[in-house]
């Protein structure tokens, strides 16, 4: 199986407290490379391009709010076009792969990595790699060519199937040699990145001239460093439908609970932004937020206060919030995921035995979990355009030589992230910035917290020249490092 990564980012410094956090180049390890003139200077569609070729030195700022005495800080290498690249188009046998759960644009991905690497740089040999990681020894592949992906983006889930788990460095990487493969698109989130990141470390290891990229994928909106994952969009547009109909049943009956389920394991953004975004939400319920049921300053006291004012109430909880409330299972799925229980049903549970016992406040509650609609719809608007510039900035990178990196928008612009920088950690919701106390406000509902957990949230989030600044590495306004 897979081993501990030892990937190294390469990191260059500059004045004024710059620093490049660098991914990796063939040629830091194949010197002798041969390097040819971009296609796309015969490419007409470039033709109206003014910069039609990246300088190699941009770079792109992680925190883009600073004061005058600020360090410039950390830089990521821009995604784009360059000069020259390091594939003959000829030479190109390409593969994409699919990992984990399900997310709206994952088809979109595929599709624009297939059509790019054709109608950019003229490279029609690509293979779909069917069931995830364990499909590279254990499966058939399948032959993409734009006339077969060129409507996949209208349909979810992905035509090459998905998988947790199956991760074989050894195996994966044997597949890749015996078929001559040298670009290597790996679509999944933080555990399929780690196991690309290990891919990538086989593939130097041997000296293979082989590109491996990576492009982010979690509906949950928890990857680090960058604006969004692609999919969150959509998840948080169609959880609006959801929280309607939610509204709907709850104001039509008198007491009347809608509670819905959103997705969320460890984070709650979807929540979070689907709250927002209704207005008709009156309590929202997240992972990094806790909460307790009864006594005073409780979830049952909100509720029945909520009632006696309007008469009927909406609430949203995050799957992942409120299990340490929950009998603890210890059991995980084939990415090592702890397996969560059910939130949603135990809180509709606990509701109406509560109310049960209170017989002068019958209730009328509706439970929505929406969560397997949300991940296997197509994605939106905003998703597709978003999901091309990813598999478009992937590509771009893969010819011009960059490996053992992710494709990611930071501050509005397209990087290359070394790996280790999405998988060291999990974005979440910082409940001691301003985001969260949107929130707040616009429900009015509790913290739950209290003076004393306040406190103590403020004490583990950040050091307290942070406290007032919205430019934390978070997704606290969608996001990193902007002010909003």
């Amino acid at each position: 199986m897979s081993s501990q990564s030892n990937y190294q980012m390469k990191v260059v410094t500059g004045e004024f407290g710059y620093v490049l956090q660098d991914v990796p180049h063939l040629t830091d390890y194949i010197p002798t490379l041969t390097a040819y003139p971009n296609p796309l200077q015969s490419n007409s569609a470039y033709s109206v391009v003014k910069q039609y070729f990246l300088d190699m030195d941009d770079t792109v700022p992680q925190k883009i709010v600073v004061h005058k005495d600020t360090p410039r800080g950390i830089h990521f290498r821009r995604a784009g076009p360059r000069e020259k690249t390091y594939f003959a188009s000829d030479e190109v046998l390409a593969c994409i792969v699919t990992c984990g759960g399900l997310c709206p644009g994952l088809n979109t991905v595929i599709r624009e990595i297939v059509q790019s690497l054709d109608n950019m740089y003229g490279a029609n040999k690509v293979l779909g790699i069917v069931g995830g990681y364990m499909g590279f020894y254990s499966k058939n592949t399948i032959p993409l060519t734009p006339k077969i992906v060129n409507d996949i983006h209208k349909r979810g889930g992905t035509i090459l199937g998905t998988s947790r788990g199956g991760h074989d460095t050894t195996k994966i990487v044997d597949s890749i040699e015996d078929r001559g493969i040298n670009q290597v698109y790996i679509i999944g989130g933080d555990g399929t990145q780690k196991g690309a990141a290990v891919i990538y470390e086989e593939i130097r290891k041997r000296g293979l001239k082989v590109a491996v990229a990576g492009i982010p994928k979690t509906i949950d909106n928890d990857i680090p460093v960058i604006d969004k994952s692609f999919g969150f969009d959509t998840a948080v547009e169609e959880a609006q439908r959801a929280i309607n109909a939610a509204h709907v049943e709850a104001e039509s009956t008198e007491n009347g609970i809608g509670l819905v389920k959103l997705m969320g394991r460890y984070c709650g953004f979807i929540a979070m932004y689907a709250t927002l975004a209704s207005r008709d939400v009156d309590c929202c319920l997240i992972p990094e937020s806790p909460f307790y049921l009864e006594g005073k300053g409780g979830l049952f006291e909100y509720v029945e206060k909520k009632l006696k004012e309007n008469g009927h109430m909406v609430i949203v909880i995050a799957e992942g919030a409120g299990q340490e409330l929950l009998t603890a299972k210890n059991e995980q799925d084939a990415s090592g995921n702890k397996l969560l229980q059910d939130v949603g049903l135990w809180l509709s549970d606990k509701i109406k035995d509560h109310f049960s016992k209170m017989r002068k406040l019958p209730i009328t509650l509706k439970y929505i979990d929406p969560t397997y609609m949300i991940r296997a719809i197509p994605s939106n608007a905003s998703d597709n355009v978003y999901c091309t510039l990813l598999a478009q900035s992937a590509v771009h990178g893969a010819m011009a030589g960059y490996t053992g990196f992710t494709s990611g928008l930071v501050n509005g612009r397209q990087t290359y992230i070394p790996f280790n920088r999405i998988t060291e950690e999990q974005n979440k919701v910082v409940i001691t910035d301003r985001m969260w106390a949107r929130l707040l406000s616009s429900t009015n509902q509790p913290s739950f917290l209290g003076p004393k957990g306040i406190a103590e949230a403020r004490k583990e989030e950040a050091p307290p020249t942070q406290l007032l600044d919205d430019t934390r590495d978070s997704k606290d306004g969608n996001n990193n490092n902007k002010s909003t």
